[in-house]
């Protein structure tokens, strides 16, 4: 495997493990307000993502259908938000500021559930990733390696301030702080393997790779909008979320044209 496409791979998680590191240097947890701008971006940069980065593309390479060039994006997208929907009711997690747990019933502790949260919401942007990378190496004239590249920079920036919502909040449970760094290390180590798995596992299926690259884009919308969201406009004064959806949005939009 290429130098470049490991290096890809490994860029969203050195992003995540960055944020969880902040965990050393900052006294008190994030704010409120803090948390809901920082998923608010978050979100922006995976809706841009999933159209610029993953629809678009999934068109492009069925041109070849004509005017049902839209079928292979729409039949993916469907497939990947039912698989989030799967996990989501299957996975014990608990969202940042939820009081009742979600998924199958279960025992487990509050930062575990905490932690399975965001190891959900990480599982499609690994799979992204990959996918974009499988492409690239299947040689698709639609994946240039810049766009791969503006992807996983995208997804990158984005987990910084998501490993910091992850390791603080868990310190504040009173767990030390090397504990919640390796909390915050782990949620993002999903993001890695999922990357490599997709590129095996989409190497082998080629002709199906517009499925993929939809498949993906629904995973990450589902995330959006079933966690981000919400997250984003909870409480008071929630158009800080908005406007740092839109700042996300913008900025994985010019990643993606200025890269790809």
């Amino acid at each position: 495997m290429e130098l470049s496409v490991i290096a890809g791979v490994i860029i969203p998680f050195v992003g995540t493990s960055l944020g969880a590191a902040f965990v050393f240097f900052m006294r008190k947890n994030l704010s409120r307000s803090v948390q809901r701008a920082l998923t608010g971006f978050a979100a922006g940069v995976m809706t841009a993502a999933s159209v610029w980065s993953l629809l678009i593309p999934a068109i492009e390479q069925s041109s070849g259908l004509g005017g049902f060039a839209f079928i292979p994006a729409a039949v993916g997208f469907w497939v990947g938000t039912l698989f989030l929907l799967i996990l989501d009711k299957t996975i014990p997690h608990l969202h940042m500021f939820a009081d009742k747990a979600e998924g199958h019933r279960s025992r487990l502790a509050k930062t575990t559930m905490m932690l399975l949260a965001v190891t959900l919401h990480n599982i499609p942007e690994g799979m992204a990733v990959g996918v974009m990378y499988a492409g690239l190496l299947s040689g698709s004239p639609q994946i240039s390696a810049g766009g791969a590249l503006a992807l996983a920079i995208g997804i990158a920036i984005q987990n910084i301030p998501e490993g910091a919502i992850i390791s603080m909040p868990i310190h504040a449970e009173g767990k030390s702080k090397l504990f919640s760094f390796a909390g915050g290390v782990i949620s993002g180590a999903v993001e890695p393997i999922g990357a490599l798995l997709t590129i095996l596992v989409s190497s082998l299926m080629v002709p199906v790779m517009p499925y993929l690259l939809s498949f993906a884009a629904g995973a990450m919308i589902y995330v959006v909008v079933e966690e981000l969201i919400p997250e984003m406009s909870e409480g008071e004064h929630s158009n800080i979320g908005v406007v740092m959806f839109a700042l996300g949005f913008t900025v994985m939009m010019i990643l993606d044209v200025a890269l790809g």
